[in-house]
């Protein structure tokens, strides 16, 4: 071999092999990038463990994690994961499972720490970063700091989330059609002010005026609400009854379950009777009757009381720290709240941050992304009349038919499943390879 040729080939092994991948991994600390920040860089059985911290502005701090696996095993996939709820922690399973896959992967913090929308009090600039700086910016960094690593660019980068995780990944697309060939968004909330009206309005719905203490509907209640909903819409589908195979065409009737005279078991009071038909309603305009959040449907009754009241202060709404601290002031209570004017006015402060919710994904679709969604019908969650309304304004946008947006947003709706899996329907199962059939070889999923 002559001299020259066999040099070249040393240099190109050594780049490659893991023997190297320690000063290549360190060296990731050393290099400025576009956003300031730091960088903290360590190899650790075969991989490369980064964790960074950006500041784009004054007051914003987004930390994240980035592994990158040994050349050898890299498949050129970045994948990033979603979060969920207003929790800062990443999915380190995940992740892991990610990385064993032979992908590049990361995750943020969204810019705060804790789980409670309280973490914006006095922070501005973390309502920004949760709703939409942390993943654009965390990604940008991610793709620089891959493709010094490797010597190239991720061939494919993809998105991956559910519940928030699948707000975020609608943010993506609609914000950043650049920043990924793939998203798959779990029951978004991504119509976030009025995700959490719909909170508050189940918690309303279901308090007598001046008793925040006692519930109009408990649990017990509820199971009666469910099964009746199941005896009455059960279809051939679903012989055993035990979830909806069509919650949308289901009425459920809760005058059914009203006591008769000497009924006090297994029946429902007149004022349980009438919360129940407010909270199937969902809430409206008490002055036009004009529908102001989406309803959840029959067959999630069961999961309500989870989302109506604070599971830590159950004598206040869920989200509290949301409307107080995002939406309005210290001082706001929902005790004397009107939910119309309540969204309204939330929805002018917070709409252009913190909402997901433009129709228009052409840029998107132009640049050949593909966007696979997924909704559970029994959601207690988020509603998936949600996911089915934005879907049909994308479609009007783009004066498409259905088949011609399945070619590149397809939703998969999954009877009997809850919020991102819970539910008697376990959720999906190998979203990733889903993604990377559509995206890299144009095998769109029929089911998940």
């Amino acid at each position: 071999m002559p001299p020259r040729f066999a040099a070249t080939v040393a240099i190109a092994l050594s780049i490659a092999s893991p023997l190297h991948a320690g000063p290549r991994c360190a060296a990731l600390a050393d290099q400025p990038l576009a956003v300031p920040g730091s960088v903290t860089a360590q190899a650790a059985g075969g991989t490369c463990r980064i964790e960074g911290v950006l500041r784009p502005v004054p007051g914003s701090r987004i930390g994240y994690r980035l592994w990158l696996p040994e050349s050898e095993r890299w498949t050129g996939r970045l994948q990033m994961l979603g979060n969920g709820g207003y929790s800062s922690d990443m999915p380190l399973p995940a992740m892991e499972a990610a990385l064993a896959r032979g992908s590049a992967v990361v995750a943020t913090d969204t810019g705060h720490s804790g789980d409670d929308p309280a973490f914006a009090r006095d922070e501005p600039q973390a309502i920004v970063d949760w709703g939409w700086r942390a993943v654009h910016l965390t990604i940008v960094a991610a793709k620089a700091l891959t493709t010094r690593f490797y010597g190239k660019p991720p061939k494919y980068s993809y998105f991956t989330g559910c519940s928030t995780g699948g707000h975020q990944a609608m943010m993506e697309a609609q914000r950043f059609p650049a920043d990924f060939d793939g998203i798959v968004a779990g029951a978004p909330g991504a119509d976030r002010v009025r995700l959490n009206a719909a909170f508050l309005w189940q918690f309303l719905a279901n308090h007598r005026s001046g008793d925040d203490v006692h519930p109009i509907l408990d649990a017990a209640d509820l199971k009666l609400l469910q099964d009746q909903a199941l005896r009455r819409c059960r279809s051939a589908g679903n012989a055993a009854g035990r979830w909806l195979v069509d919650p949308l065409s289901c009425r459920p009737d809760p005058q059914v379950l009203q006591c008769r005279p000497g009924e006090t078991s297994d029946c429902l009071s007149p004022k349980k009777v009438a919360a129940a038909r407010r909270m199937y309603a969902g809430g409206r305009d008490p002055a036009t009757g004009k529908q102001l959040t989406f309803p959840y449907l029959p067959g999630s009754e069961t999961g309500w009381s989870s989302y109506w009241a604070d599971p830590r202060q159950p004598d206040q709404p869920a989200r509290v720290g949301f409307w107080r601290w995002w939406a309005f002031t210290p001082g706001w209570t929902w005790r004397n709240a009107d939910i119309a004017t309540t969204l309204m006015q939330a929805q002018a402060r917070l709409s252009p941050v913190i909402d997901a919710t433009d129709p228009d994904l052409s840029a998107f679709r132009n640049r050949g992304g593909k966007l696979l969604q997924y909704h559970g019908l029994a959601d207690p969650v988020v509603s998936p009349l949600d996911t089915l309304h934005y879907r049909a304004r994308v479609a009007q946008q783009l004066g498409s038919d259905r088949r011609a947006l399945d070619r590149w947003y397809r939703l998969v709706l999954i009877p009997g499943m809850g919020h991102c899996g819970g539910g008697p329907v376990p959720g999906p199962r190998d979203l990733a390879t889903s993604i990377e059939q559509w995206v890299e070889h144009g095998t769109a999923p029929k089911r998940l």
